[in-house]
Order: C-alpha cells, then structure tokens, then sequence
C-alpha cells in the first residue's frame, strides 16, 4: 500500500509561486502516473495535473496551463507541482494521487490513493 505525503503549501500574495512536492513511500511509483488534485471549500475536488510514469507526459486544467508545471524524480519517489504567477482562485488544498495500475498512459490514468493535502492560500 503506497502512502503519500504533500508537502510545500503556503500563503503567497498573488503573482508568487510555489513549489509542492508528493513523497511516495511503502512501494514505488516509478511505473505509475501521478497526479495532482485541489479542493477548494464548498467545492468538489478537480485534477489540476497529470504526468506519466516516465515523466515525459504531462497534461494541465485550463485553469492553470502555462503557470503550472508538473514533474517527477523516480530516483526519489516524488512528484512535484511547481505554481508561478498563482491567483486567488487557485486557493485550496492539493492532494496528490496514483493511478493503481503500472504503465497506464497518463490520460487515461484511474487516480486513487491520495494524500492528505497541503493548503495554499493565495491573498490577493
């Protein structure tokens, strides 16, 4: 059983970035795509970014396309979510996810497993 462990949150004014990171341990997800998430209150939960077990697919929201970027380290079991230019709206809590089943393509991945979150609150 994989868990996972967001880290990287915070308060930003808006136009500042930040960096999550999504450790994995128990098992490696070198052979799976991951994605991130967020939850805002009162809302339902929306994918944000996925990238495949390689690394070399990555896909975006609309909503944050060009600002965001998502990478992976297999060597240390970690996803990241890099947010520049960050806006108020992007305030909420971002989980990261696994696809359970290894070498999915990424956009047809099936996301479960998730962490506990991190907040980021962007003040405008």
């Amino acid at each position: 059983q994989v868990q996972l462990r967001e880290s990287g949150g915070g308060l930003v004014q808006a136009g500042g970035s930040l960096r999550l990171s999504c450790a994995a341990s128990g098992r490696t997800v070198s052979s799976y795509a991951m994605g991130w998430f967020r939850q805002a209150p009162g809302q339902e939960r929306e994918f944000v970014s996925g990238i495949g077990w390689r690394g070399g697919n990555t896909y975006y929201a609309d909503s944050v396309k060009g600002r965001f970027t998502i990478s992976r380290d297999n060597t240390k079991n970690t996803v990241y979510l890099q947010m520049n230019t960050l806006k108020p709206e992007d305030t909420a809590v971002y989980s990261c996810a696994v696809d359970p089943t290894p070498y999915r393509n990424v956009m047809t991945a099936k996301f479960s497993s998730w962490g506990q979150g991190t907040q980021v609150t962007v003040s405008s």
